[in-house]
């Protein structure tokens, strides 16, 4: 029976009309004022330095507003001078200056599936709007809003609940700060894409409320052949102190993508136990017909509230939600001869998935004595709820397609359509945290987390309650200066039987991963942030026994020395890099999956690499150059290691110039990513391949008013 025609899809206002309203708005009197002097428990607008590529803030997981010499674990902050000067337009494009992260599984002409130290950020609870929403990472999430991009690394179950290892991507938005901003920017790029951007911010009754908004408009070509699209943001972000001991916060944001989805190709049949990889294709090639389209939109609101509870405690209380809801045309080439390009183009049809988290959080904080010691304790409680719907389904066309010499794929109409299924996950907690200061060098971190977890299958359901612990300690060997060391338990989830194997739909317990890892964070080099860690992780994987059940029965083992240093070398040169050398291993897997044993997991490099610099010329004021390098090594592309896609090296060029136009500041920029043009293997996991973009020019212009 086929399915309903969905109703049409809500678009955001047209741009001008949205910055219409805005420049009617905030022409009102009086609308410039600057806020007065803090007290307890109003908003903060923090930021970093003007023109910092270092941040003195993180804001993700327990460590809320701590100084990043604070954190006992590897975190990196990725400012928005840093994404300015890049031109981020993704969030792999701002995460390629951290160490470990790759794309997977898919090439990124929709969104980014990336892996952090070959460990998959799981796209419903890993990736966080200021420091709690899980937002949903199924569409292009808009950097254009937000503030700065962090990444905390390793296990963070003591406040998120079930993730997986690889680590926390947060997204801190913009805020109204003292200084009034008006500000358009545009920008295109050689193969027709184009976009338009607003940004506003004021504060209003004399600094104590603050709104900032922004606008996106964009026509999307990455230029691929038969990608195109089109994409759209409004968001707000407003903050009130509502009397010296309350303040309110609350985001909203809408974005949209509707765009052709470039083919995956799939690993081709292992021959005597090797599987032999075809030539990198052109950078520009697409077996996918333009008409196959990835249409997706997300709605993410987060509401806080501060309250000072006298002059130690303060109570924190938030609440959100985010929706992603999708159709999609996907294609994957499936049996191809590598010998004369042929296979066979899958066509899957997928319409009104609906992803929709629900999240809430009550935590309190505050500080006491007992003795000598100084504690700083946190207790909170959070609940957080995950539902699904799988979409309707049509049955898959096969069609016949060749990697080296495509041919057009006319537009297929699908066959009837099947309603899907849906899930729920709740994963409540109850959390502790308390870090207790010894003398003014020692600070002792011990944390515990309750859990409360329910996943609602369509044919089993599975409970579990458990708890993961965590302890750190830290020495300030000097004021710019910390080293630490941590133990941290994990739970994450481990899935459902597919449905080749004999306990199909059984939903797997959580699994318990071990995290350990010795670091140091100094800024004794000026205005470098600069880190340097070692990491174990030992993370339980799913696996086959002898009787074809899928169970929790494997091991992967993580090691590795990971650096990074980010900030400015004086007043001309600022740069980013970083550095990671790892060992990973598959140490324990099931009779069925033996041939695993002592490999490498899949897409997980050994090292990865990343340096951009940028000089500001003392001779041309306002004139900066930069030039970035991003190195991912090999890959395995599956793990029993049967291939490896090879490493890859890209090189970014940019200029930009700040300059004045009839009073106003105006910055023109150019940059070139993938400055060589190269070919290559981006991605690759889950038994598909994905190639990267092809070299693309982007010219942009902003002007501040």
């Amino acid at each position: 029976m086929n399915s309903p025609t969905p109703a049409p899809r809500m678009r955001p206002p047209a741009l001008s009309t949205f910055a219409a309203c805005l420049a009617a708005a905030l022409a009102s009197p009086g609308l410039h004022a600057q806020a007065p002097a803090p007290s307890l428990g109003e908003v903060r607008i923090t930021g970093d330095a003007p023109g910092s590529y270092a941040s003195r803030t993180v804001g993700v997981g327990a460590f809320r507003d701590q100084d990043p010499l604070d954190v006992p674990l590897t975190n990196n902050v990725v400012t928005r001078e840093l994404l300015d000067a890049q031109q981020a337009r993704s969030l792999f494009d701002a995460l390629r200056n951290t160490a470990g992260v790759t794309r997977s599984q898919l090439s990124g002409s929709t969104y980014d599936n990336l892996s952090i130290r070959g460990i998959l950020v799981e796209n419903r609870g890993n990736y966080r709007l200021n420091g709690s929403l899980p937002v949903i990472n199924l569409i292009d999430i808009p950097l254009e809003n937000k503030e700065r991009v962090e990444v905390l690394k390793g296990a963070s179950s003591l406040y998120y609940g079930l993730v997986p290892p690889s680590g926390i991507v947060n997204l801190v938005t913009k805020r109204a700060g003292a200084q009034p901003v008006t500000s358009i920017a545009a920008s295109v790029n050689q193969h027709g894409g184009a976009d338009v951007h607003a940004d506003l911010g004021r504060r209003f009754d004399e600094g104590r409320m603050g709104l900032r908004l922004n606008a996106v408009s964009g026509r999307v070509r990455p230029g691929i052949d038969g990608v195109q699209g089109d994409r759209g943001l409004v968001s707000a972000a407003w903050d009130w102190r509502l009397s010296p001991t309350v303040s309110l916060r609350a985001d909203l944001e809408h974005y949209r993508k509707d765009v052709s989805e470039q083919a995956a190709i799939a690993n081709p049949v292992a021959v005597g136990g090797v599987i032999t990889l075809p030539p990198v294709p052109d950078n520009r090639r697409n077996l996918a017909g333009s008409w196959q389209r990835y249409d997706a939109q997300a709605t993410n609101v987060l509401l806080r509230a501060d309250v000072a509870l006298g002059q130690d405690w303060s109570l924190l209380l938030e609440s959100g939600r985010a929706e992603t809801t999708r159709d999609r045309r996907f294609s994957q080439l499936n049996a191809l001869d590598v010998a004369t390009g042929a296979g066979s183009l899958a066509i899957f049809f997928g319409q009104d998935q609906r992803y929709t988290n629900r999240n809430h959080r009550a935590e309190t904080t505050g500080r006491l004595a007992t003795g000598t010691l100084q504690h700083e304790l946190t207790v909170g409680y959070t609940h957080n709820e995950r539902e699904a719907y799988a979409g309707d389904s049509a049955p898959t066309v096969n069609l016949p397609q060749n990697l080296y010499a495509p041919r057009a794929i006319a537009p297929v109409a699908p066959g009837a359509w099947t309603p899907g299924t849906t899930s729920t996950i709740v994963d409540k907690g109850v959390y502790v945290l308390d870090r207790v200061a010894i003398g003014e060098r020692w600070q002792v971190l011990g944390g515990l987390r309750s859990a409360d977890y329910a996943n609602t299958g369509a044919t089993s359901r599975y409970e579990a309650r458990k708890t993961s612990p965590n302890l750190s300690v830290l020495y300030r060997l000097r004021e710019d200066t910390a080293l630490y060391a941590s133990w941290l338990k994990g739970l994450e989830e481990t899935g459902t039987a597919p449905a080749n194997r004999a306990n199909n739909g059984e939903i797997l317990p959580p699994a318990v991963n071990t995290q350990r890892e010795l670091g140091v964070k100094t800024r004794a080099l000026g205005r470098l942030l600069t880190q340097a860690a070692y990491f174990e992780i030992e993370r339980p994987q799913t696996t086959v026994d002898a009787g074809n059940r899928f169970v929790l029965g494997g091991e992967s083992r993580y090691r590795g020395l990971e650096l990074s240093s980010s900030g400015e070398l004086g007043p001309r040169w600022a740069m980013a890099a970083s550095l990671l050398l790892m060992d990973a291993e598959i140490v324990r897997t099931g009779a069925a999956n033996a041939g695993e044993l002592g490999r490498t997991p899949e897409n997980t490099p050994r090292r990865t690499a990343s340096l951009f610099g940028e000089y500001r010329l003392a001779s041309v004021p306002g004139l900066a150059v930069n030039a970035g390098a991003y190195h991912v090594g090999r890959r395995a592309v599956n793990n029993l290691n049967q291939a490896f896609v090879g490493g890859y090296t890209t090189v970014s060029l940019g200029v930009r110039q700040a300059t004045r136009l009839a009073g106003q500041r105006l910055t023109l920029q150019a940059t070139l990513d993938n400055a060589l043009d190269k070919d290559y293997w981006a991605t690759a996991g889950n038994g598909l391949l994905g190639t990267g973009a092809p070299r693309t020019l982007r010219l942009a212009a902003r002007v501040d008013l």
